[in-house]
């Protein structure tokens, strides 16, 4: 018998989502048509590296994706 995974919810830029399989921080971005250049991200409103994009999403976690712009 096989374990069937567990949805994993987060928050990200204030708007909820759930997922029925785990994913990374990198396919989070690609599901919700987000750049993955130019941009920074917080987890719980701490940067959390590029480095790390490749792990997989914790539940309940609160993301921020942020863009840089230009301007005084």
């Amino acid at each position: 018998m096989t374990a069937t995974p567990t949805p994993v919810g987060v928050t990200v830029n204030g708007e909820d989502h759930m997922f029925a399989e785990p994913i990374t921080v990198r396919e989070l971005l690609e599901r919700l048509d987000l750049p993955d250049r130019g941009i920074a991200i917080a987890v719980d409103g701490v940067v959390f590296p590029k480095s790390r994009w490749d792990e997989q999403l914790g539940r309940g976690w609160e993301i921020e994706v942020l863009t840089a712009v230009q301007g005084g």
